[in-house]
């Protein structure tokens, strides 16, 4: 029900997110937050569904749905997770933003840099990726020739349109004084004089000194073992890669419920 906070396990929420809020979430249109995929195509599903009967149940009008980023790496189907991504957001832009994360743009690097950013790529969960294409036998101790190679079958084996979404993935995305990303807005900097490298790839203050101007940053990239929603920050990332728990969130008034 709509006045009912839970956690992602369906108990009742901790007394942490009980407190008043110290500004009110005042969202321009109602919308829901998933955090980062990873490759996990079913959890990903499965979270899309609780997401469509909320909407059903509470008769939401118009929301918008958003992906916090890194849909690839780790998990064992980042290729299906990308085409069902692409298709769902070319199916209806409006209502479907799905955000750049830091392993999206790892991912592009090792596409058009294969040397020199291919060993960190696969070091950190690239090589679950290019085995859900079908590429296997290379990993962050491979050398140069076989990165390379590596590279042009990712490259033919992508779908058509799927590399140019990638590069033209949005960093941010706002409404009333929410904003979502994929790692982190440092809060000694408006919202937006954010750099690319904070909002991809976060910054020391950001889990440590709350916003003062009003707004909240719902974001992923850090794992929690529970959302949690305080200080300023929605910390959404509930590590479904290896928890199998993929945390979808609902603004749909002036709080935030896990769906």
């Amino acid at each position: 029900m709509l006045g009912n906070i839970s956690n992602k396990r369906g108990g009742a929420a901790s007394s942490i997110n009980l407190r008043p809020l110290q500004v009110e979430m005042s969202p321009e249109r109602p919308f829901y937050a998933i955090g980062d995929v990873h490759g996990c195509l079913d959890q990903m599903i499965t979270a899309l569904g609780r997401v469509d009967d909320d909407i059903e149940a509470l008769e939401i009008a118009e929301p918008t749905l958003v992906f916090l980023g890194d849909y690839v790496d780790r998990g064992k189907r980042s290729a299906e997770v990308l085409e069902y991504l692409l298709n769902l957001s070319l199916s209806d832009p409006d209502a479907v933003v799905c955000l750049m994360g830091n392993h999206e743009r790892m991912m592009l690097d090792f596409l058009d840099q294969p040397q020199k950013s291919g060993p960190r790529w696969l070091r950190y969960g690239g090589m679950e990726t290019l085995e859900s294409y079908g590429i296997t036998g290379v990993d962050a101790d491979a050398s140069t020739e076989e990165l390379y190679e590596a590279c042009e079958e990712l490259w033919d084996a992508l779908p058509e349109g799927l590399e140019p979404w990638l590069r033209f993935l949005p960093l941010r995305w706002s409404s009333g004084n929410l904003h979502c990303v994929h790692a982190a807005l440092d809060p000694a900097h408006t919202i937006k004089q954010q750099s690319t490298e904070v909002m991809l790839w976060g910054c020391d203050s950001f889990m440590k000194t709350p916003r003062d101007d009003g707004n909240w940053v719902v974001h992923g990239h850090t794992v929690v073992d529970r959302p949690v929603w305080e200080h300023s920050r929605v910390s959404l990332d509930t590590g479904c890669y290896f928890t199998n728990e993929l945390t979808a969130a609902a603004f749909t008034n002036n709080t935030c419920r896990i769906v």
